[in-house]
């Protein structure tokens, strides 16, 4: 199963997963994701959500290129106006370990 981490806030995984060599970041440079999306998987998933603010809800991606290794973040927010290419893609890229039914 995809690893699920629970952080104070959005800054905090990001820090985590950098230094977990996840350095990429997906949400400027999401041409490779969205060009080829079944070259990634996802393997770590953070949801964080405000206390009482929609608009603060995120989930914070870590990807991880299945080629050649190259690891990377995608935060995708939840609020109308978040949606890119990349975020529309994120429920096709495969999540490691995750069983097919």
């Amino acid at each position: 199963m995809a690893h699920t981490y629970n952080y104070a806030s959005v800054s905090k995984a990001l820090e985590e997963l950098k230094a977990l060599g996840f350095t990429i970041d997906f949400n400027i440079n999401d041409t490779q994701i969205t060009a080829n999306p079944a070259n990634f998987e996802i393997v770590h998933i953070y949801r964080y959500e405000g206390d009482s603010d929609p608009d603060d809800e995120a989930t914070v991606y870590g990807i991880k290129s299945i080629s050649d290794n190259q690891k990377g973040v995608f935060v995708s927010g939840f609020a109308a106006n978040s949606e890119n290419d990349a975020a529309k893609i994120l429920s096709d890229i495969s999540i490691k370990a995750r069983k097919e039914p």
